[in-house]
């Protein structure tokens, strides 16, 4: 692997534009070579933006016709097991946006077909935003000492109309209306991982979702309790209804242990109690950068012959949480 990967991207939506932009921050390692979407505007307008020479209709079409080395799915969440599968026969790697599938237990089918196959890593990339590297690092070195107790929130007002009658949220990822899973399955899926790569395996104990928007088929308010194998009680409070909050996203987590504590409030993350510490982060830079780094991430370990950080093994656990939400709240036996 001395020459770069060719590397074919398959979904031109809205996310690929990130994807795109961390697969052209490493040119020296791996590069876009092909681009597959059943848009022919959006394939041709990510690929004239990021000077891609080959657009392609369907997924079968590029692998049939372009020599490369993995594939990149950014593709709705339903196509994401018929494609893995499309792109295994071929014996490529593969990074895959998450979820690996609607459910566990395709995802758990999928993982157990493609075992031994190729290489199949998932594209959680909110573990890899910058904050939460550094508040993993403290933790490692055991500047709040043991966990006992942890919250995260996440409130915005993304579903709720605003000034010009506009739902932020739905504006920029109308998918969202449809998904009968919509909070946990696509948007807390992210810190449930994050929770575990902090804090280790957990367990959900409690959970109570609900519905404030007419306009959504699905939830846009989650209040989650889990525990980790430690004992630590961990609270998820979130709404994507919250009055007299911004639309934008924000997290707060506070991570409290026996010698100190850990708080991320927006951009600012302490460490509080014996080894002080402060850091502070501009969002936007770490929105992408998270992508930057689950890509850079994926092509080392290709190069490297290493292990994937949020392969299937470790993935599913994540999906196992988002699962015990929806059967311990009873949410779809009420819809």
């Amino acid at each position: 692997m001395n020459q770069p990967l060719r590397i074919g991207l398959i979904g031109a939506g809205m996310v690929s534009r990130h994807h795109l932009i961390a697969w052209a921050s490493i040119p020296d390692q791996a590069h876009v070579v092909a681009i597959a979407d059943p848009s022919p505007e959006n394939a041709a307008r990510r690929a004239s933006e990021f000077g891609i020479a080959q657009t392609y209709a369907s997924a079968e079409a590029m692998l049939a016709s372009v020599t490369l080395d993995a594939i990149d799915i950014a593709a709705p969440r339903e196509m994401h097991a018929p494609l893995v599968r499309l792109a295994a026969a071929k014996r490529l790697p593969v990074l895959c946006q998450k979820p690996l599938a609607p459910n566990l237990q395709e995802a758990t089918e999928l993982a157990a077909e493609v075992e031994g196959v190729t290489r199949l890593m998932v594209h959680e990339n909110w573990r890899f935003r910058g904050y939460y590297r550094d508040a993993a690092a403290w933790l490692r070195e055991g500047r709040i000492g043991n966990i006992k107790q942890a919250q995260l929130t996440l409130l915005t007002s993304g579903v709720l109309p605003g000034p010009a009658g506009l739902c932020p949220a739905l504006e920029r990822q109308p998918f969202m209306r449809r998904e009968r899973r919509m909070l946990v399955a696509e948007v807390l899926i992210h810190h449930l991982d994050t929770l575990r790569m902090l804090l280790g395996q957990l367990a959900v104990t409690a959970a109570q979702l609900s519905r404030s928007s007419d306009l959504l088929a699905g939830e846009d308010g989650a209040v989650i309790q889990l525990r980790s194998d430690s004992g630590a009680g961990i609270a998820v409070f979130a709404s994507f209804a919250a009055h007299g909050h911004p639309a934008t996203q924000v997290d707060r987590l506070e991570i409290l242990g026996d010698k100190g504590a850990i708080r991320l409030d927006g951009p600012s993350l302490t460490c509080s109690g014996a080894s002080p510490a402060e850091h502070s982060y501009d969002l936007a830079v770490e929105y992408q950068g998270s992508y930057d780094r689950t890509i850079a991430h994926f092509v080392k370990a290709l190069r490297d012959n290493l292990p994937f950080e949020t392969a299937p093994p470790d993935n599913l656990q994540t999906l196992r949480l988002v699962e015990d939400c929806y059967r311990l709240s009873g949410w779809e036996a009420l819809r």
